[in-house]
């Protein structure tokens, strides 16, 4: 006869998971380059913003367009690099 198979409770000592079905955890290293990209994309646009509103003695206006393009290549770039983590 044919043995039982015992039914899964919470005592068992198989994982039902693989190592490989781990999700990866974001470390200090990914949320300092998320900080520094960030950073970096608000710094270059607003630069570039700068340098044309000085050239073309247009105050603030390039320098308003650059925040914004910053801004939003800046929270593009944030939510590709979390949605690596969910």
């Amino acid at each position: 006869m044919d043995e039982p198979t015992p039914a899964p409770d919470a005592d068992d000592p198989q994982p039902h998971w693989k190592p490989s079905d781990r999700r990866l955890s974001p470390g200090a290293v990914a949320f300092l380059g998320l900080g520094l990209s960030i950073g970096l994309c608000l710094a270059v646009t607003m630069g570039a913003g700068l340098v044309l509103d000085a050239v073309l003695h247009s105050s603030p206006a390039f320098l308003l367009v650059g925040l914004t393009v910053g801004l939003v290549v800046a929270v593009a770039m944030a939510v590709s690099t979390i949605r690596k983590y969910l």
